[in-house]
C-alpha cells in the first residue's frame, strides 16, 4: 500500500540523510484536463484519507525565515541568534547564494535543524508561465531546492504552484503547473522530502476544496500543503481551510492580519499587524488542527530584524503553541 503523509514525513524526519531512498507507489499520472472544466477533472482523483494523529493534541514546533535574521555577519552568527532566542529551527531559501559547507556546520555547531527550504524562483519563473524555457527554468530550480533540502536534512520545498493572471487564464495555469510540477514528483519521493504547496495571493487555488483535489491529483504522499494563516483571512477563515485539507497541511506559515486595515488603508496594510494581532481565530486553527493531532512546523513569515525583534516573534509564536486543542 501507498505511504500515508504522515507516514512519509515521519520516515524523512527519522532519517533526513539517509543513504536508502524511501520505497513509494509509483507516481501516477496526471489526469487530463480537457478544455475549460479543470476542477471536474480533478475531482475524479482519489482522495485519500489520512492516518488520524492523537486527536485533541497539537505539537508546534517554532521557527523562522532565514532572511528575517538581519543580526550576524555570518551563517554561524544568525544561526546562533536564532538557536539562543529559544526558535526549534530556521527554514532557508533555495536557490541561495550561501555557501553549503558553511550552513551545514552552522546547523551542527548550534544543533538548530534546517526543516525546510522555501523555493525562491516560484514567482519569477512561475510553473504556469506561457513559455516553455520559463516553465523549465523554474522546474530545474525546484530540482536544486530538492536537493538542498535533502543536504540540509529538512522535509519539505515551500512552492507556490502557479500564478494566474489576465494572460494565464486559470485551466491553463492549473495544466501547466501540474505537468511541470509533476516531473519532480519522483525525485521528491526518492529523497524523502515533499513539494508543499502554499496558499498565497497567486489568483489560483482559490478554495479549500480546490486545494484539496490539487494536492491529490498528483498521487504522492509527496506532494502536500504549506498553510499560511494569515494569508487565508483576506477572503476566508483559516479554521474552514484546516477542516478541508486535513492531514494534507504539513507545516504551517504564521503572520497577523487585520481585515479593517484593509478596509481602510488597503489590502496589503492588513499585514501591518503582529502576528497574534488582526482577525486570525489562533484558539479556533488550534482546534481544527487538534482533530488530525498536528504535529508539525510553525514559521514566522513577517518582517524580521534583530535580537528584539526576533525575540517578540518568538514569544508570540510560543503562545500560539501554547494554546490548549
Amino acid at each position: 500500500a501507498s505511504p500515508t503523509r504522515r507516514q512519509f514525513l515521519l520516515a524523512s524526519a527519522a532519517a533526513p540523510l539517509a543513504a536508502t531512498p524511501l520505497a513509494a507507489a509509483p507516481l501516477a499520472s496526471p489526469a487530463p484536463l480537457a478544455g475549460t472544466a479543470p476542477f471536474a477533472a480533478a475531482a475524479k482523483c482519489s482522495i485519500r484519507i489520512q492516518e488520524p494523529g492523537v486527536p485533541g493534541r497539537v505539537r508546534l514546533r517554532t521557527a523562522v525565515k532565514y532572511g528575517m535574521v538581519q543580526a550576524g555577519a555570518k551563517v554561524l552568527d544568525k544561526f546562533e541568534l536564532v538557536q539562543r532566542l529559544g526558535y526549534d529551527g530556521i527554514e532557508l531559501d533555495s536557490p541561495n547564494n550561501l555557501d553549503a559547507q558553511e550552513v551545514l556546520d552552522a546547523r551542527d555547531a548550534t544543533g538548530l535543524p534546517i526543516h525546510g527550504v522555501v523555493d525562491s524562483v516560484h514567482w519569477g519563473k512561475p510553473f504556469s508561465h506561457p513559455d516553455a524555457k520559463v516553465r523549465a527554468a523554474g522546474v530545474k530550480a525546484l530540482e536544486t531546492a530538492l536537493h538542498d533540502c535533502k543536504l540540509y536534512g529538512g522535509s519539505t520545498v515551500l512552492v507556490v504552484p502557479a500564478v494566474v493572471s489576465k494572460e494565464i487564464s486559470y485551466a491553463k495555469a492549473w495544466q501547466r503547473s501540474h505537468d511541470e510540477i509533476a516531473r519532480m514528483v519522483p525525485l521528491a519521493e526518492e529523497f524523502g522530502v515533499a513539494i508543499a504547496f502554499e496558499n498565497v495571493w497567486n489568483n489560483f487555488l482559490l478554495s479549500p476544496l480546490e486545494a484539496k483535489y490539487y494536492v491529490d491529483s498528483f498521487g504522492s504522499p509527496a506532494v502536500g500543503a504549506y498553510f499560511d494563516v494569515g494569508n487565508i483571512v483576506r477572503y476566508g477563515w483559516p479554521e474552514h481551510w484546516i477542516e478541508a485539507l486535513g492531514n494534507r497541511i504539513l507545516k504551517l506559515d504564521a503572520k497577523g492580519y487585520s481585515r479593517k486595515k484593509q478596509n481602510d488603508e488597503g489590502i496589503w496594510k492588513g499585514f501591518q499587524v503582529g502576528i497574534l494581532e488582526g482577525d486570525n481565530d489562533w484558539p479556533a486553527v488550534i482546534k481544527a488542527l487538534g482533530v488530525t493531532g498536528f504535529d508539525s512546523w510553525i514559521t514566522a513569515e513577517v518582517g524580521g530584524g534583530g535580537e528584539e525583534r526576533l525575540g517578540l516573534i518568538q514569544s508570540e509564536l510560543a503562545q500560539i503553541a501554547a494554546m490548549p486543542a
